[in-house]
Order: structure tokens, then sequence, then C-alpha cells
């Protein structure tokens, strides 16, 4: 079994987004495993007209027109873009709903049709093939967008999307709040009140970014457990919840109940023996494992080891003052005395969360060719452009993250738009260092402080006696921030 990254929730110019079709899937392909870009298509029960949204109305119909007439077309692009265990593209349409909440429906099958019926049971009942139904931005009031917990059918939703651009409706203390002009987190709809009253499903994170760019960092992503990259194994595996959602970077979790893994069931036993392990992009600031909800043990990030053969560089880009037009970074890493284990590119392109938004480009913007375009063991070459901060708290930066082994002689040289950095995995240990390429309001570069093996990986074990528990789960935060909240191992009783 392997982990896959994808973006399951994005839209583009194909309704009322911006950006082609055709280019965020190239987007996707670059840098994700899969994907699938989602038309907004129906709204049963959109408020009534009146002079104040008539404006709104005629925008959401003009966007539901414009998928109807060319669906057939759009779903022939997306076949194109799939090729099994390289890239998979999925299916997928979107109902907005003010009663049960909004979801986007994603199936394998290209038979599927656009059903528009009133509820989410009644689209998959007539949508003309397999498909899941899956809730998003589910922490919005109930009645306005806001997930219905009463009538959630874990049937046809086993997994919800609970990390957005939106913010995260774990719980409150998630740390990723509301702020998108739909409204703010009501708590009666996290994802905590929705397990806590018996329904089973798993994690999702999507970007539900607007301008055709699949994966979009730090907006959401989904990770799966399964056999291989195809369309039948990607479907299979969120029907049976092996999920998890991560914020931003790729960490890579285990978690298991009983031998059983994120996801499934297990029989009620005397006891249960919990393993767990993480590796993180960066130092772990906690690992946390819940039973119902309730944290029962926490791996404190700051009590581990300053060690290990391995270490992860982070070369992060972008800064200056350039808003509308993109600032490209051509960047070649060189090792000497120790090899280079992984590589993770972390991009993002033009932020768009809402359709209505103001912003140039049209099927051009986020067009580009990005990502790392040469690697061994020893050398690596990296592209990608960026964009001013959108605000001293809303980054556009992007980031290269790697993974070396060797010691604190091992040799790093950078070559960054041309500028020459060179330094040992040792000094980067002692401090970071960054630079910019103009005087004034320039572009930037930051070589992060190098983080050891011993602080951002990790493996547990533990075992506890049964008090009547339904649930374990586990979640994960890095010091930066990220997270990733790792599906649920239920309990049978």
């Amino acid at each position: 079994m392997n982990i896959y990254w994808g973006d399951l929730h994005n839209h583009c110019g194909i309704t009322y987004g911006i950006g082609s079709l055709e280019n965020a899937l190239r987007i996707a392909r670059n840098h994700l495993d899969f994907a699938t870009v989602t038309p907004h298509a129906f709204w049963p029960d959109m408020p009534p007209r009146s002079p104040e949204i008539d404006y709104l109305i005629d925008f959401h119909e003009k966007g539901f027109s414009k998928i109807a007439e060319n669906w057939d077309a759009v779903k022939a692009t997306i076949d194109r873009a799939n090729e099994p265990n390289m890239f998979t593209s999925l299916f997928s349409f979107e109902m907005h709903s003010s009663r049960y909440g909004d979801h986007h429906f994603v199936s394998p099958d290209r038979t599927l049709e656009i059903a528009k019926f009133p509820t989410p049971r009644a689209v998959i009942d007539n949508c003309a093939a397999r498909a899941i139904a899956i809730p998003h931005h589910i922490g919005y009031t109930p009645g306005y967008r806001g997930i219905d917990w009463e009538s959630f059918d874990e049937q046809i939703s086993p997994v919800v999307e609970v990390i957005s651009k939106h913010g995260c409706a774990m719980h409150e203390r998630s740390g990723f709040p509301y702020y998108h002009d739909m409204g703010p987190f009501d708590p009666r709809n996290s994802a905590y009140r929705g397990l806590a009253g018996g329904r089973r499903f798993g994690f999702a994170g999507s970007t539900d970014h607007h301008a055709g760019f699949p994966g979009s960092f730090g907006d959401g992503k989904l990770a799966v457990l399964a056999e291989e990259n195809t369309r039948e194994a990607i479907f299979r595996a969120l029907k049976g919840r092996r999920t998890y959602a991560a914020t931003g970077s790729r960490m890579l979790c285990d978690f298991a109940v009983n031998g059983e893994g994120f996801g499934g069931e297990i029989p009620s036993a005397g006891s249960y023996n919990l393993r767990f392990s993480v590796a993180a992009s960066n130092a772990i600031d906690r690992i946390v494992v819940f039973r119902d909800m309730k944290p029962i043990h926490v791996v404190d990030g700051c009590a581990l080891p300053e060690a290990g053969g391995r270490h992860k560089l982070r070369l992060e880009l972008g800064w200056g003052d350039n808003p509308d037009a993109p600032y490209p970074w051509d960047v070649r890493v060189r090792v000497e005395n120790g090899r280079i284990l992984s590589a993770e590119q972390c991009l993002r392109g033009r932020s768009v969360l809402s359709p209505t938004e103001r912003v140039g480009g049209g099927d051009d913007i986020n067009r580009c060719d990005w990502g790392i375009r040469e690697r061994t063991d020893s050398e690596i070459r990296f592209f990608c452009e960026t964009w001013r901060n959108n605000s001293t708290l809303s980054p556009s930066t992007a980031q290269l993250i790697l993974e070396i082994e060797g010691g604190p002689d091992a040799r790093l040289v950078y070559e960054i738009n041309g500028i020459a950095v060179d330094t040992t995995v040792g000094k980067l240990a002692d401090a970071g260092l960054s630079g910019h390429v103009k005087p004034y309001n320039s572009q930037a570069y930051k070589l992060h402080t190098a983080v050891p093996s011993g602080k951002y990986a990790y493996e547990g074990e533990l075992r506890v006696p049964d008090d009547g528990a339904g649930l374990y789960h586990m979640e994960v935060r890095q010091f930066d921030g990220d997270a990733a909240y790792v599906s649920p191992v239920f309990v049978n009783r």
C-alpha cells in the first residue's frame, strides 16, 4: 500500500472560476498524484430573487448553464489527462445547498452525469455512475450552507472535507479560522460534533481554489492509502475511508489500532494496542492521539532529540512587490559528501477563493511550467514563480524541501537565480540564512534552519484499556503551523 496525494475540489473557468481546464490539469499532473477539477453545477434551494441578490443569482445561473452546455467536452478533457500509475484524473461536479450544505460528487466513471436533485442522496441515486458525495466547508452556519448533521448519510459520504481555503472545521482549536465572506465557523458544525453524534467518516482536505491551481500549497490536501495510483484504487480508498487531511505539507502518517489502519473498523476488545508514526516535512510541534475526541497521549516536539543522520532542508522563495506579474525562480542544488533522499515541492498559484473576486488573467492565470526538472542523488533543479505576499499573514511563497543523508560536513551549493550560496548541513543546522535579489522591495530567498530527523520522524506505541470508546484518531502539527488530521479507527460494539 502507498500514500498518494491529491486534490478533489478545485475550480477553474469551466463555470465561475478563472483559468483553463487544460492548464489546471497540467498543474495537477506536475505535482499531484490524483485530482479532479470541479464544475459548479446547481443550487436547488437558492434564495429567492430580490434587488439585493439578483446579481448573485444571475452569476450562478450563468455558470450552471455553461457547464450544462460543455459537460461532455469537460469530461473528455479530464479523461485524456488520466494515465494509470502516473496520474489519476477523476470526474466531479458540485451542488450548493442552503439546507444540506455544499457537496462535491466524485466518480471514477466517465459515465457520470450531472443529476440536479434537491438532496445529496437523490443526486447519488440518479447520476448514472458510481459516486460519493463529499461535504465541504462544513463549518458554516446550519441552514446557511453549513453541513446538516441530522441528514448526513455515511453510506454516500465516507469522507468529509475538513480543511480547505475556507479554513479548518475539525474543532474550535484547529487554528485555521473561517474568514471568507460566507461567514464564521459555527462550532455546531465541526467534524468533532458529527463524530460525537455517532456519524462515521474519514477526513479529507482539498483546496477549493478558484483559479485553476489544484494542490495549491497551504490550502488543503488529501492523502489516500491505496494499492496503486489508478481510478479504481483511489476510489476504493475513498470509499474505505483510508484517508487523512493535510493543510499543506506532505506529512507521512500511519495510525493503527489492534492492527487495523486508519479509516477501518475493529471489534471491541479488553484492551487496544495503538501504533503510530509520522515523517513530517518540518520539526514536529506535537502528535496527539485521541479517544472519542479526548486526548489520551501527547508527544511534545520540544522533547524530541536533536539527532539523526538525515536532515530536512527547506528553501523558501518569494516576497517582493509584484502583485500582478509572476517573478521567476531558477534553482539548482548540488550535494557533496551526502545524497538527496527525497524532494517535496510546495507550489502556490495566484490565490483566489471567492469566484466573484475581480482578478485579471483569464485563461492564462497560473499558466506555468513549474516544478522539479532534473533530479539525481546529488543534484536537483527546480523552477517556480511567485507573487507578492497577500498580507503579512498570508504568504504567496514557494518552497523546495529536501531530505539529505549526510553528516555536518555535507556540502550544499545552491544557485538561486545566479546567486551562489555555498554552505554545509552543519552550518544550516546552527542557523538558516536569507538573501535578496534587488536593493529594495526585493524578491528574496530563505534557507531555513536545518531540521535533524530526530525532530521530524517519530514512531510510537501505547496500550489502553477498553472503556467503551467508539473511535481513536491522531492529529499532528508542525512548528510552522501545518497540520494533519488522520481518519479514525472505529470500534464496533
